[in-house]
């Protein structure tokens, strides 16, 4: 991919160097200035720069601890496929709305295909995915869905591959 094609807010592009920190950054984001400065080839001054100018750009959204949902309790995770009859915007609102209110889900996706609306969702147990899937299904009139529940973690990132110039 070039850089002409990964373009930022006022046609600024990624060089080398940004997507070095974007990579260091995904890895360790306590690291400080100026060990990222010392990974990338940068002095902390211009470092930093370059990372309040990706916050600033929003190419970097926010910066945070990911917890590991077994040890707090939270064993269970689940996909949850759902169909609507109703395609209308206001009921895409309702439905968005309460659907991003439910702490329990961790990702919503609008899917293309045989299913409308996708979701991750994360519960202790299935006592607490049964009061989960009752508040889903109160929430707006759905036409159907369907749940999967995941046996066994095999892969898990959080850091996108950044592409290169």
């Amino acid at each position: 991919m070039s850089d002409a094609a990964i373009q930022i807010p006022e046609n600024r592009r990624l060089d080398a160097i940004d997507r070095k920190i974007l990579t260091v950054l995904q890895e360790d984001a306590s690291l400080s200035v100026a060990e990222i400065g010392d990974r990338v080839g940068l002095s902390s001054t211009p470092c930093w720069k370059r990372i309040q100018r990706l916050e600033a750009d929003g190419v970097i959204l926010r910066r945070v601890a990911l917890v590991d949902q077994n040890k707090i309790g939270l064993g269970i995770s689940v996909f949850v496929s759902v169909e609507s009859a109703d395609h209308s915007e206001a009921w895409l609102r309702k439905f968005a709305d309460a659907v991003s209110a439910m702490p329990e889900v961790m990702e919503f996706y609008r899917m293309a295909g045989d299913v409308d609306y996708m979701l991750r969702v994360v519960v202790a147990d299935m006592q607490a995915y049964d009061v989960f899937y009752k508040k889903l299904i109160s929430a707006v009139p759905l036409k159907n869905v369907t749940s999967r529940f995941a046996m066994e973690k095999i892969k898990s990132v959080t850091a996108l591959p950044v592409p290169a110039a």
